[in-house]
């Protein structure tokens, strides 16, 4: 059962080359690896060339102006094989079993969707803590506070058929897992962590706010969730972030 695994890049060149090999490195061998360079100005796709000369299963794709993350996505999984669709961006990492593990799950017990708790990880890889989840999630469930991070999660293709993103700027991955959400009922999540998020200093500043602006715009406008139960719901959102980061602000 092949695994196809989307990852997006744009001016990738300090990081990718860490989150290529973790995934090549994968105790599952069955995958394919579909990198977009989204118009990067830098040396992201000569190292994506190097890796390629070394591995026949990655491909790259090329955008001639910069679409975005949602589309960059979207041309990898237009242009995929595998029956499984996986996330890996171009500065976070997977642990060496996680697709072995996941797939496994999601065999064993027949889920469609599934996601795993990850660790959380500065700029320089130093751990800074563990994003944990609940062991499954509804629609209703993560409009409240989302578990799901785009690292971990995998669809089964075979099933769901091929779902995107929806063409905003910011949270396009959370917009996925809710349009998979209304077609089955529960996301599941694997028990131990299978990955790491690179913490970048702009996730943990100012731009929080612009953050909740795109998920306000994905409740009014990719949702059509009516205006007070949207302001609900980004209440909730937003106690939910502020208990996720306060531990990692002190750590910093």
């Amino acid at each position: 059962m092949t695994v196809s695994v989307i990852m997006p890049a744009y001016n990738s060149s300090q990081y990718i080359g860490e989150s290529i090999e973790s995934v090549l490195n994968q105790t599952y061998r069955d995958l394919e690896l579909l990198i977009t360079d989204d118009n990067s100005g830098d040396n992201t796709c000569a190292i994506i060339e190097e890796y390629i000369k070394k591995d026949d299963r990655i491909r790259l794709f090329r955008h001639n102006e910069n679409r975005g993350g949602a589309l960059a996505r979207s041309t990898a999984i237009d242009n995929a094989s595998g029956r499984f669709i996986a996330f890996c961006d171009s500065d976070d990492l997977w642990v060496p079993e996680k697709l072995e593990k996941q797939i496994a799950f999601m065999a064993e017990n027949n889920y469609e969707f599934t996601f795993a708790p990850y660790y959380i990880i500065s700029e320089e890889g130093k751990e800074l803590g563990l994003s944990t989840t609940r062991s499954k999630v509804s629609y209703t469930d993560i409009l409240r506070t989302c578990d799901i991070g785009c690292l971990t999660a995998v669809y089964d293709r075979s099933v769901l058929g091929n779902m995107h993103m929806a063409n905003i700027r910011k949270r396009h991955d959370y917009t996925l897992w809710l349009r998979i959400l209304r077609k089955i009922p529960y996301a599941y999540s694997y028990h131990e962590p299978l990955g790491y998020y690179r913490l970048r200093s702009y996730s943990i500043s100012g731009n929080k706010f612009k953050t909740m602006y795109y998920i306000w715009k994905v409740y009014r406008e990719v949702e059509q969730i009516p205006f007070f139960k949207s302001i609900w719901y980004i209440v909730l959102y937003s106690m939910y972030g502020l208990r996720k980061y306060l531990p990692l602000y002190r750590k910093k």
